[in-house]
């Protein structure tokens, strides 16, 4: 699987959990991706355990037609980023594309906001199941669920098949979740 020349946009803010996007950024440039941290503002944005990312271009910089994938990692960093309007629209934009979303843990909250979820069926963290669910999506408590473009996944457990999908996505493999 080769994701040379492929853009990934991944949208971080503060407290986000460290693996969940730690381990698909390198995962992703494994593949020869070119991973971009984007966040409300420029500079270091610290994780919940101590790990840290520093952000490449804010959301007033950032274009969602200039990538391939986005990725929402979990923790606190999608409640931070669900109130932040230029998040929350660079998201609905992208999802609408059509281009494939990954979004773990917490990160379907932001999915939450940008009002995507209606009719779609997706995983997350078992604590935001009922709010998946009253966002008009469909949830099932599964590793991975790939919905069109959405590639969702519960926890950091999971990340093996999430990685593995958001790597498939961006090479054009068909799905098989």
């Amino acid at each position: 699987m080769q994701a040379a020349g492929k853009r990934v946009a991944m949208v971080l803010a503060k407290n986000f959990e460290d693996i969940e996007a730690i381990d698909p950024k390198n995962y992703l440039e494994g593949l020869g991706a070119e991973v971009t941290v984007i966040g409300i503002e420029a500079g270091r944005i610290e994780g919940k355990k101590g790990g840290a990312l520093e952000a490449d271009a804010t959301f007033a910089e950032a274009d969602p037609t200039a990538f391939d994938l986005l990725v929402i990692p979990g923790g606190g960093a999608p409640e931070n980023l669900r109130i932040h309007r230029p998040a929350v629209e660079f998201t609905r934009r992208f999802v609408d594309s059509g281009k494939p979303v990954g979004a773990i843990c917490h990160g379907a909250q932001l999915l939450i906001s940008a009002k995507v979820l209606p009719g779609r069926t997706v995983t997350a963290v078992n604590k935001i199941g009922d709010d998946l669910i009253n966002a008009g999506a469909r949830y099932i408590d599964e590793p991975l669920v790939i919905d069109g473009n959405l590639i969702t996944s519960r926890t950091p457990g999971d990340l093996p098949v999430f990685n593995e999908a958001l790597g498939k996505a961006l090479a054009g493999v068909p799905a098989e979740a």
